[in-house]
């Protein structure tokens, strides 16, 4: 099972996404990354090789890594020891000597806005697994998403954690776990796309499925 975080984080004026997410048994790396508007402006990898081949006791300690180091990147921007400069907000320009005799603002471009798409709605359930075919998009051109940052998970679960994973050139990423149990009240899957500063959710009911009565 990968293991994966994010997180928003609040320093001053600024705000930051970070992302922290194991980055499969292929490669055996712990992938931190903190973006601001977009911008990668931190990154950080430490490998878990001496774990591998993972059995229960060396993933729960695989979890416990990847919580750390997502949680030490966090502490660290809080604190000011590591040093982030966001880049700086987009200021509409101002035409001077126009025709007009009054100074006229160039109008900020709409927010980008994302699709977020379940390619296989009807079929993301495989026995107890969870397999997500995601895809994310440009609402207004269609284009697809790279490097969006995907996270899913189950709400109202008796245990379960977020999942979390990169949308390649073709704004797709394949989101795998197992199917926690669900509470008493239901559960729900949320899948949420993040890319700069915009964003989407999907969200899908999950029913459970009624017990039949045994006859005596």
């Amino acid at each position: 099972m990968r293991f994966g975080h994010n997180s928003n984080v609040k320093a001053g004026d600024a705000t930051f996404h970070v992302q922290t997410e194991d980055r499969g048994l292929a490669h055996g790396l712990i992938d931190t990354t903190v973006y601001s508007q977009g911008m990668v402006l931190h990154r950080r990898t430490n490998n878990y090789f001496d774990l591998l081949p993972l059995n229960p006791q060396s993933e729960k300690t695989l979890k416990t890594r990847v919580d750390d180091q997502h949680r030490t990147v966090i502490q660290e921007i809080m604190t000011g020891v590591l040093k982030l400069h966001p880049p700086e907000p987009i200021v509409p320009k101002v035409e001077a000597n126009s025709p007009s005799s009054e100074a006229r603002t160039v109008p900020s471009p709409e927010p980008r806005q994302l699709r977020l798409e379940l390619l296989n709605a009807k079929s993301f359930l495989v026995g107890k697994k969870v397999k997500l075919d995601v895809l994310v998009r440009d609402k207004q051109s269609g284009v697809a998403v790279a490097k969006a940052s995907v996270t899913a998970e189950i709400s109202g679960a008796l245990l379960g954690h977020a999942i979390s994973g990169e949308t390649g050139e073709d704004g797709r990423v394949l989101l795998e776990f197992d199917l926690p149990q669900p509470g008493s009240g239901g559960a729900e899957l949320v899948i949420d796309a993040i890319a700069g500063d915009a964003k989407a959710q999907l969200r899908f009911q999950l029913k459970a499925k009624a017990k039949v009565p045994q006859t005596r």
